[in-house]
């Protein structure tokens, strides 16, 4: 009978922490929606990454036997990248570029200064032993 008490125990904690891995795992597709709309990479990426984490953790409410949590993130993860995907062709077909700085805005250059350049020696080095030791080669 302990082992039971313990499983009913350990359920009751595992399927919140499961259905929060599911709500963090969303969030994290999404996030990754909308990086792929971007054309950023990187945070597509990263958010797939955490996307991970958020999966695993819905991992944990199958220990009751509750897989609810695990297909939501697994879902939610492959209609976001369908939908980023399907808008960020929709978007390059359409010719719509990110608006992008102006001439004018960007910082101007900075003349370099006029200091004259000097010549410098470099030092020779000397060399007062072998530079490496001897490897034996075995064969």
């Amino acid at each position: 009978m302990t082992t039971l008490r313990m499983a009913s125990d350990l359920a009751a904690v595992m399927v919140p922490i499961g259905y929060v891995g599911a709500a963090l795992a969303v969030i994290f597709a999404i996030v990754a929606a909308v990086a792929i709309v971007r054309g950023s990479g990187g945070l597509a990426g990263g958010a797939v990454g955490l996307w991970i984490v958020g999966a695993l953790m819905s991992f944990a409410a199958s220990f009751a036997r509750e897989w609810t949590p695990l297909i939501v993130a697994c879902a939610a993860l492959v209609a976001m990248l369908i939908v980023g995907s399907v808008v960020r062709a929709i978007v390059n077909a359409a010719g719509v570029e990110r608006a992008d700085r102006t001439v004018e805005e960007l910082p101007k250059a900075v003349p370099a200064s006029k200091t004259p350049v000097t010549a410098t020696s470099k030092v020779a080095l000397t060399k007062t032993g072998p530079a490496t030791a001897t490897i034996a080669v075995v064969r």
